[in-house]
């Protein structure tokens, strides 16, 4: 029920469609009663995702993160595997994974299951499990503002209206049909999905990372300049000795800057006014943006900001990136 609630209010709510409330509160109670009657219950580890599973080089299986696990069914761990938005598994790979899951199943508990009614109530963890991702993003990208899980929602929509058109749970929910209707229609993908680059979109990003002492790289375009951001407020790892002759594309600089500082709020707050421009200088077809991070040597803090801003217009927007660390050739002497 809390992952149902969770996708209400941080997700469904958040569209501001019409649907009533209190019969839609009524069919998640159904639907969790209905999904609780299961025969067997085992550990649960409820956030079965491939991230969470470790390969060592012997080859040894490694699971962390479980703090929330619980007792309860066994079909919601491997709707959960199956069905993460990010892995995008085909339909085929889902049903032989599912099929072996149950065979295994078997052979561990040595007696045979009733497949029919194991499917249909892994129908219904499925969904119940991609209404709590949805819940997730929602709380992530719309109320915490952080813009890499924007982009994963219209993927896990698309997810979900796969599901609603190919799947059945097993039991009548018709306020909550109404509204899973509502998720999947083509007015909402759109509204979260970002305008994407072609090979014929002419825009080029110009993206650079430089030192305030020696000035704001120029704009060669015809513009007379773009964004510049101030990364000086940012704690200097290169204050630390032991940061002194790294970069901000060394990983221990990488992990200080997003553990110990407010780096990664900083830059949510950058992609979202980026993420404007690039939008609609898209549409409109222009040819050049210019963002520039500076900071006190142009060696760390405006080093990572530059790369992490590149990935994540590359990643949304498919755009022509330019990178270039303005100050390289100083930090790489001074490491040398």
């Amino acid at each position: 029920m809390s992952d149902l609630l969770y996708f209400k209010y941080y997700f469904l709510d958040a569209l501001r469609r019409p649907y009533d409330k209190q019969k839609l509160l009524d069919d998640f109670e159904a639907l969790s009663n209905y999904l609780s009657h299961t025969e067997y219950k085992y550990f649960m580890f409820r956030d079965f995702q491939s991230r969470n599973i470790m390969v060592t080089p012997d080859n040894n299986v490694h699971f962390i993160d479980y703090q929330g696990g619980m007792k309860g069914a066994p079909q919601y761990d491997v709707a959960s595997l199956l069905w993460q938005a990010r892995a995008n598994l085909p339909d085929d790979w889902k049903q032989f994974l599912l099929e072996d899951y149950m065979g295994t199943y078997e052979k561990i508990i040595d007696e045979p299951i009733d497949r029919e009614t194991f499917r249909s109530q892994y129908n219904g963890y499925v969904l119940i499990r991609l209404l709590q991702v949805l819940g997730a993003y929602g709380f992530r990208g719309l109320f915490e503002r952080k813009a890499q899980f924007l982009t994963s929602i219209p993927l896990a929509l698309q997810n979900l209206k796969w599901f609603v058109n190919n799947q059945n749970v097993g039991i009548a929910v018709p306020e909550f049909k109404k509204v899973l209707e509502i998720c999947i229609s083509d007015e909402v993908i759109q509204e979260f999905t970002p305008i994407q680059a072609t090979p014929e979109t002419s825009l080029v990003v110009t993206i650079n990372s430089f030192s305030y002492k020696k000035g704001i790289p120029p704009d060669i375009s015809d513009n007379g300049g773009g964004y510049v951001f101030d990364m000086r407020g940012i704690l200097n790892p290169g204050r630390i000795e032991v940061y002194k002759t790294q970069n901000g594309l060394d990983k221990p600089v990488k992990d200080f800057l997003e553990q110990q500082t407010d780096m990664l709020t900083f830059l949510n707050g950058v992609f979202s006014v980026i993420d404007i421009s690039v939008t609609d200088y898209i549409k409109r077809g222009f040819n050049s943006l210019m963002i520039n991070f500076g900071c006190t040597g142009g060696q760390h803090r405006s080093v990572y900001a530059a790369e992490a801003l590149a990935r994540h217009l590359r990643n949304k927007f498919k755009v022509k990136i330019q990178l270039t660390h303005t100050n390289k050739d100083h930090w790489e002497k001074n490491s040398s």
